[in-house]
């Protein structure tokens, strides 16, 4: 991967942006994609568009969501300490006895979810994972008016982990769900801006915020660009790992390339359009289902406008929605180079209709 686009990964995944508070990392997405792009729009709930090619056609879209899980600050008690409540979907049974920042007025605060020690729990509850309104931060405030001095109810928090390398080309990160999506959407944007003069489509690269929240982002954006096809990039569900049940959850590597699935919003034109191509460019990929839904954006973007041709794409990710979700740099640049071979390849007149 070229230094700079690592580098642009890495500050992706270090800037904070929790649903409905991704401004910080929307920026460093724009400050990125301007240098490539014909033109940069966001809206008003700050979904960020890129364009390459306006008045090209078909419009292909490409996009990624922008948000991550984190928490947000519901009550500060008398001894300072705050209780909180989940954005998104992270897992209960981690959330103790982790560093955390709330992003409060002022800057980031640290703080720490509190946990009982080993020695002082019950042990006949052994096992039993805590609601969420029974866990509680401590930034080390004195009293509730200490505390409010710093951090305020309605304030978002998130972990404070970043982007480190594991070994060779795995990396962990606690939220490559999803910026590793718009990642990609950004850098097959360069890659088109590169080779502008044979480009007959008009490329659409989106940055979508609160996804986590219920895909509200794509859903804006689907309705306002409406595009001939939707290629939605998330994160899927990587299997390699011992106690990963392949029979109920499939077979899905990292380094193995993009998981290509097929089943409910999976447009098959372009499902059989990205295989063919990935087999005549030599990019390996993995085959995966989504019978009922595809857990992503797309199973937004695909209803909007009367039906937009759409496919959610999946990033081999083991560990989702924890602190220390694990990525492979390539598939990264598999789904990269795949996404940018369909975007070349679209000639005007392309349709994607299913022929009856």
């Amino acid at each position: 991967m070229k230094k700079s686009s690592l580098e642009f990964l890495t500050q992706l995944l270090e800037t904070p942006s929790p649903s409905s508070a991704e401004t910080a990392g929307q920026r460093v997405w724009i400050d990125y994609v301007e240098k490539f792009a014909d033109r940069v729009e966001t809206d008003a709930y700050g979904n960020a568009l890129a364009i390459v090619n306006p008045g090209g056609h078909p419009k292909i879209m490409v996009m990624g969501h922008a948000d991550e899980i984190g928490f947000q600050v519901q009550y500060i008690d008398d001894n300072g300490f705050l209780y909180f409540q989940p954005v998104g979907g992270p897992d209960a049974a981690l959330a103790r006895g982790q560093r955390v920042h709330i992003h409060g007025r002022n800057g980031a605060v640290l703080g720490v979810i509190g946990s009982l020690a080993v020695h002082m729990q019950d042990r006949s509850k052994e096992g039993k994972v805590p609601d969420w309104h029974e866990m509680f931060i401590d930034i080390g405030a004195e009293n509730r008016k200490a505390a409010e001095k710093r951090v305020a109810v309605g304030d978002l928090i998130t972990y404070t982990v970043g982007f480190q390398q594991l070994n060779d080309d795995i990396y962990i990160a606690r939220a490559c769900d999803n910026r590793v999506g718009t990642f990609i959407a950004a850098e097959v944007m360069r890659l088109c801006s590169e080779n502008k003069k044979k480009l007959k489509a008009c490329l659409v690269s989106a940055s979508t915020v609160q996804e986590e929240n219920g895909l509200y982002g794509a859903a804006m954006v689907g309705y306002s660009v409406r595009p001939d096809a939707a290629l939605v990039v998330d994160v899927g569900q990587a299997t390699d790992i011992p106690v990963a049940n392949k029979k109920k959850f499939g077979d899905a590597r990292l380094g193995k390339g993009p998981i290509l699935s097929r089943g409910s919003v999976n447009h098959p034109v372009i499902v059989d359009r990205l295989e063919k191509l990935a087999t005549k460019n030599k990019i390996a990929f993995q085959r995966g289902i989504d019978p009922r839904w595809s857990g992503t954006d797309a199973d937004s973007v695909f209803r909007q406008r009367g039906g937009i041709p759409s496919v959610s794409i999946g990033i081999p990710n083991r560990y989702m929605h924890t602190p220390v979700e694990a990525i492979h740099l390539g598939d990264l640049e598999s789904i990269i180079n795949l996404i940018t071979a369909f975007v070349q390849d679209a000639r005007t007149g392309d349709d994607f209709k299913v022929k009856i």
